[in-house]
């Protein structure tokens, strides 16, 4: 791994006074939506954020959505922690990722859309679980961040993004520029604002979910599977879905399941 990398996770800024917020409220059994939506209407970006996701095709909950208290109640306490930490992350990460040919804001639509895809998708598998893989899914292309500045520092912009523009495999092609994938990346990010040992193993093991160790292998294969189907050069194209579902399927996967959630959101798009 490079060491600008490493040095740029230690300089991370730590996360926010009402991220903090919303974890511990999160985390207290006795705290319900109320609470949540207390906490969140002090920070008016994260409002807007949620608020946006909201009223997303992506969740189709078929009303305008016009205050916090009612997204929260809608999505609930896990989601709408998802969407608060992911938004406030970028915006802390100073997103550039041009290195990789899309936009800031497209960055957020296609970590939003992959979130979405796994909710969809593993609700039908296992509900418990796919709450912990919401946040997980929603997060775990944040190393890209990090990997793309240095990218951008070391003037390797135009070879790195013509590589990433025809890939299929875009560990691959990070691993050969600065030694290590984005999911390890993000691992560390999390592992510096330490965040339970858990949830960065089933990031870290995403891009070799063969790899992880038996008590995440099941989170790191579906997020594995989730960003093969939507990865952040060719979201939802034909190859990216046969080659996802084909994956789940040699893993053992109902692939009818994952394939009627894939239907569903191309059909809001």
């Amino acid at each position: 791994m490079k060491s600008s990398i490493i040095d740029s996770i230690k300089a991370l800024p730590p996360l926010s006074k009402t991220i903090i917020d919303i974890n511990r409220v999160y985390a207290d059994e006795e705290a319900g939506i109320g609470d949540l939506a207390k906490v969140i209407e002090h920070d008016p970006m994260i409002v807007a954020n949620i608020l946006k996701a909201a009223n997303s095709p992506l969740y189709s909950f078929g009303k305008e959505i016009r205050n916090v208290a009612q997204a929260v109640s809608l999505f609930g306490m896990s989601m709408t922690r998802s969407i608060a930490l992911g938004n406030s992350v970028r915006k802390l990460l100073n997103v550039d990722l041009q290195p990789y040919g899309i936009t800031s804001y497209k960055f957020a639509e296609i970590s939003s859309m992959q979130a979405a895809l796994m909710l969809n998708w593993y609700k039908k598998v296992d509900k418990q679980k796919a709450e912990k893989l919401y946040l997980a899914s929603f997060l775990q292309e944040t190393g890209k961040i990090l990997i793309a500045n240095n990218i951008i520092q070391d003037n390797e912009t135009i070879s790195f993004a013509s590589e990433v523009e025809m890939s299929n495999n875009l560990a691959m092609v990070e691993k050969s520029y600065v030694d290590i994938t984005s999911s390890e990346v993000t691992a560390l990010i999390f592992e510096h604002w330490g965040f339970d040992q858990e949830f960065i193993d089933m990031i870290k093991y995403s891009d070799n979910p063969n790899d992880a160790p038996d008590d995440v292998k099941e989170y790191s294969m579906a997020l594995h599977i989730v960003k093969t189907i939507i990865p952040i050069n060719k979201p939802l194209s034909e190859v990216a879905i046969n080659f996802g579902l084909k994956k789940a399927q040699n893993v053992g996967y109902n692939h009818e399941l994952l394939e009627d959630s894939i239907d569903d959101m191309l059909d809001t798009l």
